[in-house]
């Protein structure tokens, strides 16, 4: 086998190398194309391409199935028997996994299981590198600078186990993140997009909202510490939706260690959330936001089972209509907890707002009040109440008479995704958002901004 070897063919070579009672491979093959920019110039461009393979090895001991991953890129063909021993001789070595299930049956194969991965490269930015070059165009003209870059990336996923199942996946993701500043480095805006293709990103649209939103920061006002009527962003938004749904796992609630624990022991299942009618879901073939439809877990832990590989997924609300409906399961802890079989999927979106757009709820806005642009360096404080704390970046405004009438110094928040839900009084147009902070892990994701009357401001921070 060598690298130039299919990866349908290296799945299947694995596992004819198994020995172990039960086996999955997953093989991983990536390309990529980046532009990056500074000062209305571009710096680098390139294409990488790799592959990984994954290799669960599962045995039935005497006290319960146990199992044993091992992970490794650039795979040769001397390398891949070797690789299969050691998750086998990893799987012996460990004790009883406590998510041990069946290894996942009766799946029909994708059908394009045995064709080439899908690629990408620099023609996905035809359309849009050009349409940069007048940005940049324009944004000197305008004196300002512009900054950041674009990355599309194409993963073929290929599952295949020693249960017969032969599937594949292909993934496109693309994110965008576009800094403008003042020549003198002391304004800043930021405005990010995910997309599938590039196709649906407008240069021109972006450095035009850049441009006002410094044109906002002419005016300087310095605010102290303090709750706010503030309005979230879409990115915002995302950025805590997306922790809250990654800390609501079924068996943390049930033991008692979340925010969706009941004192005494259950969970807030069916507790209203919301004032508002909004329903948190996700699926896995929401128009454009498409996701693997099925359970792709390279580890086993809080919110994966590496013996659920390969389960097909399907639309699930997590909040309903502001009510909370799901908590993320595995097979094994959706038996332990008595819940619905219910696995994390790829995307989120927050749907039941109204039809404004943010710039409406602006328009709408008394004040005075805070018009955010994104959160970032988020961090948990309390995963009993999930506070967050973190930073405002790029650009807070102050909203006055349905104006923005300045720029202010940013903040430290502490805040609870859970809580703002509760408090929160008006929810905008649902849109598709790259979050910021977790951008590098989620970006499949469609939010409205959000209302809150009293955000937590706990402190000033000096930063950009």
């Amino acid at each position: 086998m060598s690298r130039v070897s299919k990866p349908y063919e290296i799945v299947e070579r694995a596992l004819a190398l198994s020995t172990a009672d039960g086996c999955v491979v997953i093989a991983d093959e990536t390309s990529s194309a980046n532009l990056r920019w500074a000062g209305n110039s571009l710096t680098t461009n390139g294409v990488t391409r790799g592959r990984t393979l994954t290799v669960i090895a599962t045995v039935d001991g005497a006290e319960g199935a146990a199992s044993g991953v091992v992970t490794r890129s650039a795979v040769t063909a001397g390398e891949l028997e070797p690789l299969v021993r050691a998750a086998e001789a990893a799987a012996r070595a460990a004790g009883p996994a406590e998510d041990a299930q069946p290894l996942v049956t009766g799946v029909e194969a994708s059908p394009d299981f045995g064709d080439a991965p899908a690629t990408t490269g620099p023609e996905v930015f035809a359309d849009f590198a050009p349409a940069l070059g007048d940005a940049f165009a324009r944004a000197r003209s305008g004196g300002r600078e512009l900054y950041g870059f674009a990355h599309h990336e194409m993963t073929s996923t290929y599952v295949g186990t020693s249960t017969g199942l032969r599937l594949r996946h292909d993934q496109p993701n693309g994110t965008l993140e576009l800094n403008a500043k003042s020549p003198d480095r002391t304004k800043s805006a930021w405005a990010g997009r995910a997309t599938r293709d590039f196709k649906d990103v407008d240069p021109a649209a972006l450095d035009a909202e850049l441009a006002r939103r410094l044109t906002w920061a002419e005016r300087r006002v310095e605010l102290p510490a303090g709750r706010y009527e503030t309005l979230l962003p879409p990115t915002a938004v995302a950025d805590l939706l997306i922790y809250q749904l990654w800390s609501s796992t079924a068996r943390d609630a049930v033991e008692g260690r979340t925010v969706f624990s009941v004192p005494g022991g259950g969970t807030r299942l069916g507790d209203r959330l919301s004032p508002l009618p909004l329903t948190l879901r996700s699926d896995p073939h929401a128009p454009g936001l498409e996701c693997a439809p099925f359970v792709i877990a390279h580890a086993s832990g809080d919110g994966g089972s590496v013996f659920d590989n390969g389960l097909p997924l399907a639309p699930v609300d997590w909040v309903r209509e502001g009510r909370l409906e799901r908590l993320t399961t595995t097979r094994h802890s959706a038996g332990v907890t008595g819940l619905p079989v219910a696995p994390a999927i790829d995307n989120l979106l927050l749907e039941g707002g109204g039809e404004r757009s943010l710039d409406e709820m602006v328009a709408a806005t008394k004040g005075p009040a805070l018009l955010l642009t994104s959160l970032w360096y988020i961090r948990e404080v309390d995963p009993a109440t999930l506070l967050l704390t973190g930073l405002t970046r790029d650009g807070v405004y102050l909203v006055e008479d349905g104006e923005v009438v300045g720029e202010v110094n940013n903040f430290r928040f502490n805040e609870s995704p859970v809580d703002l839900l509760s408090r929160a009084t008006e929810a905008g147009r649902t849109e598709p958002t790259l979050p910021r902070e977790w951008g590098d892990w989620f970006t499949r994701a469609a939010m409205p901004a959000l209302r809150v009357p009293d955000f937590r401001m706990s402190s000033v921070s000096r930063g950009v």
